[in-house]
């Protein structure tokens, strides 16, 4: 009888040792995927700012570039789409678009030396030039966050956990628009004869 109670002391403590173990990596994994929110939440706060200073932005290049409207409507349209992307993927998608548009107008801008010297302007280019160097720093804490979580999950004990508590990889990772991987074209003018 005695050699049946020290078995199921042992077999009971087997159990509640794997159990505790379960239960602390599910726990771990929650705390790593409200890790991936609260880092996305800070990225879209910094992207909110960008897409609060841009009207100001355009407002002051429309008074001495009228006639740029295109550039004027791509930018209200991108950023219309990112005001009203609801997910991470719709955002980041967004985001690149707005990149696009405001990268066409700092083109423009090259062509109005008046604009260049505009204290309105040169101010509120600093504080975009500011901006986008938070949202680099906040992307690049939130694919960290994404890139620990999934090789978390997908770490074995931890993967079988996973698959029974519902944890997939996300794969939302906040990357460079196709556009600005290419590597700009700059041509010189030859030496003249």
């Amino acid at each position: 009888m005695k050699k049946i109670w020290i078995v199921l002391i042992v077999v009971a403590v087997l159990i509640l040792m794997v159990g505790g173990s379960l239960v602390n990596r599910r726990n771990e994994m929650v705390r790593k995927s409200e890790s991936i929110n609260a880092t996305w939440a800070q990225v879209d706060v910094v992207m909110q700012r960008r897409a609060d200073l841009i009207p100001n932005l355009v407002a002051t290049v429309k008074g001495i570039a009228a006639q740029e409207q295109t550039v004027f409507g791509n930018i209200a349209n991108a950023r219309a789409a990112m005001m009203g992307a609801r997910t991470p993927r719709e955002r980041i998608a967004a985001n690149n678009q707005l990149d696009g548009a405001l990268g066409r107008l700092f083109v423009i801008v090259e062509n109005y030396p008046q604009l260049r010297s505009n204290e309105n302007f040169l101010r509120l280019q600093d504080e975009l030039a500011g901006t986008e160097n938070r949202i680099a720093i906040e992307r690049r804490r939130y694919n960290e966050s994404l890139r620990d979580y999934n090789t978390y999950i997908g770490l074995f004990p931890n993967n079988l956990v996973a698959g029974f508590s519902g944890f997939t990889r996300n794969e939302d990772y906040f990357e460079a628009a196709q556009a600005a991987r290419e590597a700009p074209q700059v041509e010189f003018p030859g030496p003249s004869p």
